[in-house]
């Protein structure tokens, strides 16, 4: 692990306002656990919120829980949270450097032939669900976002933000003071030989990208974000 790891992702306490900002993310996750606002209520078995350090500089956001967070109440888990931490430790980071989560907090799915599978939210989901984000970013605070998707990337960064022509570009958003995006591990998951050690190496490499602009973030003069 880099010697600076630490000191990088650690904020210290003095430095933080009362209530802490776990006390803060714990309140708000239970009162998202009780959340009707849509459909998704009736058919989720457990609000997955979020986890890792309240303090963290570096935030990463996905899409939204599959079958394994909806059982287990924790967000990327299974094979695509196996790749995401592998690629994490690549780069000296774990779970307890960052802060984690998604654009929505239940599982979208429909049952098909019998068996209930994932699905893309719908637009009306993520604007339901878009307060929860929006108030965990407030409390968090971090300097730089790491978006795992595209759909995470288009309501962080911008609309209809385009994979292909512009991942690994740094953008400043309302947010935080940089964003950024890179494959989402499921997606890298479903290719296979030289396309998946590709896209493998690639969120790699972004998640480095991520972690030296927030050494070059802490460096620079605070501003205000909300």
């Amino acid at each position: 692990m880099p010697e600076d790891t630490e000191d990088l992702f650690h904020a210290a306490q003095e430095n933080l306002d009362e209530p802490s900002r776990a006390g803060l993310l714990e309140a708000l996750a239970a009162r998202a656990s009780r959340c009707t606002a849509c459909n998704l209520a009736h058919t989720r078995h457990t609000v997955v919120f979020g986890e890792g350090n309240p303090e963290a500089p570096l935030m990463l956001i996905g899409e939204g829980p599959g079958q394994n967070e909806d059982a287990t109440g924790r967000p990327f888990v299974g094979r695509s949270g196996t790749l995401l931490d592998e690629c994490l430790r690549a780069n000296g980071i774990t779970r307890k450097h960052i802060y984690l989560t998604n654009i929505i907090r239940c599982r979208a799915c429909v049952v098909e032939g019998g068996r209930v599978k994932n699905r893309p939210p719908t637009p009306d989901e993520i604007a339901a669900c878009h307060p929860w984000l929006v108030q965990t970013l407030e409390i968090v605070r971090p300097l730089v976002i790491l978006c795992l998707g595209a759909p995470a990337a288009s309501v962080i960064i911008h609309k209809n933000f385009r994979m292909g022509q512009e991942r690994g570009q740094w953008f400043e958003t309302k947010y935080a003071r940089y964003a950024m995006a890179t494959w989402h591990p499921a997606y890298i998951l479903r290719l296979e030989g030289d396309a998946y050690e590709a896209a493998r190496r690639a969120l790699i490499e972004d998640i480095a990208a991520a972690r030296r602009k927030v050494i070059e973030a802490r460096k620079e003069p605070k501003m205000t974000l909300f």
